[in-house]
């Protein structure tokens, strides 16, 4: 039971429910979007991020100096019902729609922009 207790214990933060509801919808995000679409900064997404991974909700990869997450849900398992749940009641949500609508914005906007020279590079380079 200690165990269920962490996964859900892990669920009990509002900016790590955000989180995983961003990661939902794409297949793998930066820690560079998900400071831009919630607006905290990177200390504040790695830490939360930190406990997502080390709770198994997601898997985590190192491109250079960006780290990218992803899901980590095995289909059939408790996390994947759990989560299937909260997609349920985040589906028509305002505040789960208005993140998702941030996201798309950032994304395409980060597809836009000119890489700058590495002496310059201090935003996120990483689309």
């Amino acid at each position: 039971m200690k165990q269920h207790a962490r996964l859900f214990k892990s669920l009990a933060d509002e900016t790590r429910l955000q989180i995983l509801w961003l990661l939902r919808t794409k297949e793998e995000l930066c820690v560079c979007d998900i400071m831009e679409v919630l607006g905290i900064t990177q200390s504040k997404a790695s830490r939360h991020l930190r406990t997502l991974y080390h709770q198994g909700w997601v898997t985590d990869r190192r491109e250079g100096v960006w780290m990218y997450y992803r899901l980590n849900i095995t289909p059939g398992s408790p996390t994947e019902q759990v989560l299937q749940l909260l997609e349920q009641w985040w589906r028509d949500h305002p505040e789960a729609q208005a993140l998702q609508e941030r996201l798309k914005l950032w994304l395409a906007a980060k597809g836009r922009q000119a890489r700058p020279a590495p002496a310059q590079r201090a935003a996120c380079t990483c689309g």
